[in-house]
């Protein structure tokens, strides 16, 4: 604080003015000096020092930082290069009849799970999806490149109003009945085959008939208490492709909801009545 408020001084005035030893001085402005954070000027009697310019020793430190950090980070990944090869390198299929896996808490990892599969996945995605939170008017990339390649997406959509649309110009607005539709179709057009339920769905996703991703998020728990379940099991995905089944036979076309959205909206518009 002294170095700040004053031009050039001793080591004598600064340990005066700062009530600091003398000899404390010494190794605080040795230590300034050999970071570069004030100058030492020579004089013909007596050695002098000034700060040098607050902003100056700003971008200093923050280059320090971000030097320290990017060896960090490159130790790191130095590290997982060799850790990566050996991630179940020595998996015996024959002894994953039956794999669950619990995923716990509310975190990017969950997303990066689901996402994993999605990547893997080679003919067939069967979706059970009640829409929440954000929902974007943009068919992911992964999901484009899958209907391209000739693999099939089958989406069963509940009939529900709790999210909010996102365009690609990040604009946010509430969904309507309209805006849902508009979705659907969206979809659609990008070739996903798609049905529309009026009935209330569990969020679960099926892999190549192979694996079942259920989210299980009731509102009623705490985020970091919520799960994901990822089951590798052929016959339990049969079983919930059965399930899938009869929600999808339950279910609308666009086309056909299109003509009951009346029906629909009387329907959400009682239910709130109801609630209030």
């Amino acid at each position: 604080m002294v170095l700040l408020t004053n031009s050039s001084l001793s080591a004598s005035e600064i340990a005066e003015k700062a009530k600091i030893r003398r000899t404390a001085v010494y190794e605080i402005l040795k230590t300034f000096a050999e970071k570069g954070y004030c100058n030492v000027i020579e004089t013909n009697t007596i050695l002098k020092y000034e700060i040098i310019n607050p902003r100056i020793i700003l971008d200093k430190i923050q280059a320090d930082f971000n030097l320290e950090n990017e060896k960090r980070v490159g130790n790191l990944k130095d590290t997982f290069k060799n850790l990566m090869p050996l991630y179940k390198s020595e998996t015996d299929e024959s002894d994953n009849t039956v794999n669950i896996e619990l995923i716990r808490g509310f975190n990017k990892h969950r997303t990066a799970k689901f996402i994993e599969l999605l990547n893997s996945a080679r003919e067939e995605i069967l979706f059970m999806v009640r829409f929440e939170m954000f929902v974007s008017k943009e068919l992911d990339q992964t999901a484009v490149n899958f209907i391209n390649n000739g693999g099939i997406i089958r989406s069963i959509y509940e009939a529900s109003l709790n999210f909010k649309i996102v365009d690609r110009n990040e604009n946010v607005s509430i969904a309507t009945m309209d805006g849902f539709i508009d979705l659907c179709e969206y979809y659609e057009k990008n070739g996903e085959k798609l049905k529309i339920s009026q009935l209330e769905l569990p969020n679960i996703t099926i892999f190549d008939r192979e694996i079942v991703f259920i989210n299980i998020d009731p509102k009623d728990i705490p985020r970091h208490s919520r799960a994901d379940i990822i089951i590798r099991n052929k016959d339990f995905a049969m079983r919930m492709m059965d399930l899938f089944n009869y929600y999808w036979s339950q279910g609308y076309t666009t086309q056909e909801f299109k003509k009951i959205q009346s029906q629909f909206d009387l329907k959400e518009s009682i239910k709130e009545v109801l609630e209030k």
